[in-house]
């Protein structure tokens, strides 16, 4: 059985297609088929792992569309069992389709579309935008469980009641197994006071939602990396850019932390 996981958080700027590139990454290093869905219209996931529009004619949005299986747009990346669905800016226009054609069950199309391919992967991960409109409810109706990420940095708690809301409803009304994996602190820095006073305010709020790194018992925390900012920019997850680096090595954390259960 494949575990689905969606990267969510309606905030930009947390880290989130950064964590879902390098935690599907160092889940493939670790031997797992994984499938990066990207399904942000920006489309960060896919050019981080080294695509360009050039490079496929067709994308997530011809499979929510129905034009597509997701089958026949999953490409291989460098990494031998971690494969991507590759998203492109025109994502922007589904939401307009589902809602002028009225689409009956819209929330659970990729859900539908997952199922086609999913007993083909260990791990299904799935990069949402920052938005709570369908698409993110799409990403979380179709999954097991959310990581939310969240930066160590002024208003990080802001706008998290909302989010929460919306996984409450989903599970409540459109998918009863959703449940929350847990909050990833990202961009900490040990010299900033203020990363430790947000972290000190996730452990007290959702200390039981943090993930642990197993071998030294401490929580996984994603640092303020330089490489782990470089590594998209060459088309490479963090762990091949630079396997040694402080971000790789936290993702990797993360990555036992989930594959520990």
């Amino acid at each position: 059985m494949s575990e689905i996981i969606a990267i969510a958080n309606q905030k930009g700027g947390v880290g989130k297609t950064t964590t879902a590139v390098n935690l599907a990454a160092s889940l493939a290093v670790a031997e797992k088929r994984v499938l990066l869905i990207d399904i942000d219209p920006q489309s960060n996931a896919t050019t981080g792992l080294g695509f360009h529009r050039s490079d496929y004619e067709y994308n997530i949005y011809h499979v929510l569309i129905g034009r597509k299986k997701l089958s026949q747009v999953i490409l291989e990346t460098s990494l031998p069992t971690l494969h991507i669905a590759p998203s492109n800016i025109g994502l922007v226009g589904v939401e307009k389709e589902f809602y002028d054609a009225k689409t009956k069950g819209r929330e659970l199309i990729l859900k539908n579309k997952i199922e086609e391919i999913k007993n083909e992967y260990d791990y299904i991960i799935i990069d949402s935008p920052p938005a709570l409109g369908s698409i993110t409810i799409n990403a979380l109706s179709a999954a097991n469980s959310v990581i939310i990420p969240i930066q160590c940095e002024f208003f990080a708690l802001e706008g998290l009641a909302q989010l929460l809301n919306t996984v409450k409803l989903i599970k409540k009304t459109i998918n009863p197994k959703l449940d929350i994996k847990g909050f990833l602190p990202t961009m900490y820095s040990t010299q900033n006071n203020l990363s430790k006073q947000v972290f000190a305010d996730l452990k007290q709020h959702f200390k039981n939602k943090l993930f642990r790194d197993e071998k030294s018992s401490s929580y996984v925390v994603i640092p303020r990396n330089i490489k782990l900012a470089e590594s998209p920019s060459f088309g490479k997850p963090i762990i091949l850019y630079d396997i040694k680096s402080a971000g790789s090595q936290a993702y990797q954390n993360l990555a036992n932390s989930i594959l520990a259960g």
